[in-house]
């Protein structure tokens, strides 16, 4: 192979120093020796499970470096000796050309004196014993199938051939596998697999993608798959396994199927009576189901094409080695059940995941719903035994595997909004999600959330880590599972917490168990200030902020249920500035979102109007309402949002949280004429925008439902415009942020964005993180942090 470095320029620029990167005086490149230089390279970041020693031994032989690679103190170390110019070359194109699931960053270069090394190799891993030094940089996330293995396990002459644990360094699981983070084989869930002749031959050769990847198998050594009926018997194993579960389904059978994560419930997507019964045996009426579609063409998405309208960023999402569900608009044609997702336009597709899903996709041939096997709200199910007991009554068979899951992780969720595709949930293949804090932290930080969608983060000097989607935070067994991640994730990282922030609502779970937590002292911070301090501390501008922060309910500093504030400040420094104007939902704000009658009934009854539909039939309701009983007052958009469904679409119930609001937007067609509502300031100096002009529209039956729903769905951004214009007439704000819950409703979200953009706004939404409360831990340690309320 020739010599790059001859190739080059003779009077080639020295290359520009990387953010982070610290060098000795005699490391300039101007102060090369002309025949031999050597230099220790540190480098950080994701840099283990991701093929990166191998890359470095083949990229060194290429250069004609001598030298070595190795761990030490869970960073990349590096000898490398050589030409000047190979050197200096050698130290670039690590960065440039690192394999794909790596992130490295060189975090320091250092001369040595020239040592004499005759080759180049991979050495032992070691450590300094620096206590400063032994927290982890890095975690990986599980990901698909490369088109390396994909080759393989098409190839019927290739002993992975159809292999449905095929993985390298360049994909697989990793998080849900890792018990303890250090790379090593030992270390993970596949410690109990003892390797053939053949896959030791590729772990312990450097030139192999599988060098050293722990979750090599093939299989003679590796998992297995069983196949068992719920009424039991014989167990079917490996390639017979996978056939029965497809002879199942295709014959209108639920199959539960371990994958990386956890089980799946699965069964065929155009079957509208096996999606029923999966949804009867779930409990779960009308939530939206997502379905897996086999990989097929060139690219994978022949068939999503064909029964859906697939945008360029959504195909490319789907694509991504993380292999997330993504919200899509459904052909009219479309083979899929009507059931899938009752009353909407979008449903969550995804490809494959693993080489299980693809291997059973492709047997049935056709899209396969494949939504998580747990109780509404848990966690999902992981074990082969805890499978049985939980899903017998739901699935006629069970596709099992004897490779032990460490962690539970769900499927991530994204959706196209304003120009960008954004998550929705965090899930797998973005988690753990490892995130930079725009100011240091004296001492580590755990951060539980809020009280509904469950996320923690560990946070320590600049740095946080987010967990994936733990559960609804109102049930026993998902506070369960935030002590076992708090535990684990404190393992994992190497970080033991000195102090824990919740949200300040005592009423909230996660607010218990803090308080539980005797050895620590404990932080609140307020609900809307947490979403605000997510949104800045992601983007990490400086400036004067504005935040919208719109979402069903939170509790605020004067006692009430805040949903719908404007924010004046930055991280660590907020002040409520505007909001909707309040109003009293009778039995409370929390069981309002599954009864958005109350929220219809409440703005009535503000405004003194009867509301003839209103489930209220006898009055003793609304009796009990004015004398004030079992009222909460609430300013949540969220709610306005219930109230406008319910009046709009005559939905006085819904069985999943934001059902509401989908189906409203899943009315809205093109833009339609605002109404404009009211802005006065209160009593305490707040603005206020009134919904009260909005009533007689949404109750206006002789107008469409189409135009109805556009046009509140207009007003309420016109209304969060006239906010920004009035505040910024007194404050110079730099940057305008939308965060929250309701802002995953594309139809407002982007209305908004456009208006305030025409008027000259700088405006931001998360993009690593949901708006919903699931970016809450995260805001709480970013919160912290920014105070610096450390002893």
């Amino acid at each position: 192979m020739s010599d790059p470095a001859k190739q080059r320029p003779a009077k080639e620029q020295p290359a520009k120093q990387r953010p982070g990167e610290r060098r000795g005086n005699d490391a300039q490149d101007s102060s090369l020796p002309a025949t031999s230089y050597a230099v220790r390279i540190t480098l950080a970041g994701r840099v283990r499970g991701v093929g990166l020693r191998p890359f470095v031994n083949r990229l060194a032989r290429e250069h004609d470096i001598t030298g070595h690679v190795g761990y030490r103190d869970n960073k990349i170390d590096i000898v490398a000796c050589g030409r000047p110019a190979a050197v200096r070359q050698f130290r670039q194109d690590l960065i440039r050309r690192a394999p794909p699931l790596s992130k490295p960053q060189i975090v320091r270069l250092d001369p040595i004196d020239t040592v004499p090394f005759d080759r180049f190799e991979i050495v032992d891993s070691t450590s300094t014993g620096e206590a400063i030094d032994q927290a982890i940089d890095h975690v990986s996330a599980d990901y698909t199938m490369c088109e390396d293995c994909r080759g393989e396990f098409r190839d019927e002459t290739n002993r992975r051939y159809g292999y449905p644990f095929i993985s390298c360094s360049q994909c697989g699981p990793r998080y849900t596998l890792t018990v303890t983070p250090t790379g090593e084989r030992r270390d993970t869930s596949m410690a109990g697999f003892d390797m053939c002749a053949d896959c030791s031959r590729e772990y312990h050769d450097p030139c192999n993608r599988r060098f050293q990847w722990a979750a090599i198998g093939c299989p003679v050594c590796g998992p297995t798959l069983a196949h068992v009926t719920a009424a039991g018997g014989e167990a079917l194993t490996g390639s017979r396994a996978m056939a029965a579960a497809a002879v199942c389904i295709d014959k209108g059978g639920i199959v539960a199927v371990k994958c990386i994560g956890g089980y799946r419930l699965m069964c065929d997507a155009a079957d509208a009576d096996a999606v029923g019964r999966l949804r009867r045996g779930k409990g779960r009426p009308e939530k939206p189901l997502p379905v897996a579609f086999p990989y097929t063409g060139k690219d994978g998405l022949e068939m999503l094409r064909r029964m859906t309208l697939l945008h360029q960023f959504e195909a490319e999402a789907l694509k991504s080695p993380a292999r997330p569900v993504v919200l899509v608009r459904k052909r009219s044609n479309s083979d899929l059940a009507d059931n899938i997702a009752p009353g909407l336009r979008e449903v969550g597709v995804m490809l494959p995941a693993s080489p299980i899903l693809e291997a059973l996709l492709e047997a049935v041939g056709r899209p396969l719903i494949a939504t998580s096997a747990n109780e509404p709200g848990e966690p999902v199910v992981i074990e082969n035994d805890r499978a049985v007991e939980a899903l017998s009554d739901i699935a006629d068979a069970f596709l099992h595997h004897d490779r032990q899951i460490v962690r539970p992780v769900e499927d991530a969720v994204l959706r196209r909004i304003a120009g960008k595709i954004r998550p929705l949930r965090p899930g797998r293949g973005f988690v753990p999600l490892e995130l930079d804090l725009p100011w240091r932290q004296e001492a580590p930080l755990l951060a539980v959330g809020g009280g509904e969608i469950g996320t923690i983060s560990l946070s320590w000097d600049r740095r946080a880590v987010v967990t994936p989607y733990l559960g609804d935070m109102r049930r026993a067994a998902s506070i369960d599972a935030l002590a076992e991640a708090a535990a684990d994730l404190q393992t994992m990282y190497g970080v033991s917490a000195r102090r824990i922030v919740c949200d300040a609502n005592a009423d909230y779970q996660t607010h218990r168990w803090a308080m539980s937590q005797s050895r620590l002292p404990v932080d609140t911070v307020w609900h809307h200030h947490a979403h605000a301090s997510a949104l800045t501390a992601e983007m990490a501008l400086p400036g004067l902020w504005l935040v919208f922060v719109w979402d069903g309910n939170g509790l605020g500093e004067d006692g009430t249920m805040w949903g719908a504030e404007a924010m004046l400040g930055r991280t660590g420094s907020w002040r409520r500035m505007a909001s909707l104007r309040p109003f009293r939902v009778p039995g409370g704000a929390d069981g309002a979102h599954t009864e958005p009658w109350r929220s219809a009934a409440a703005l009535k009854w503000e405004c003194d109007d009867d509301w003839p539909d209103s489930p209220d039939e006898d009055g003793r309701q609304r009796r009990a309402w004015e004398e004030g009983a079992g009222n909460v007052e609430t300013s949540a958009a969220g709610r306005v949002f219930d109230a406008a469904s319910a009046l709009i679409c005559g939905r006085t119930e819904t069985s999943f949280p934001a059902q509401a609001p989908l189906l409203l937007e899943a009315l809205c067609r093109q833009r339609k004429q605002p109404v404009y509502l009211s802005l006065a300031r209160d009593a305490q100096g707040v603005l206020r925008s009134d919904w009260r002009p909005m009533l007689t529209m949404l109750a206006d039956e002789s107008r469409p439902l189409a135009e109805r729903a556009e046009r509140f769905h207009a007003s309420l951004a016109l209304s969060i415009l006239q906010q920004a214009r009035r505040i910024a007439d007194e404050y110079p704000i730099d940057h305008v942020g939308l965060c929250g819950g309701v802002f995953h409703n594309r139809m407002l979200t982007e209305q908004t964005v456009e208006l305030l953009g025409r008027n000259n706004f700088s405006v931001h939404l998360p993009r690593q993180l949901p708006s919903s409360d699931a970016a809450l831990s995260f805001g709480q340690a970013a919160e912290i942090a920014a105070r610096g309320k450390f002893d």
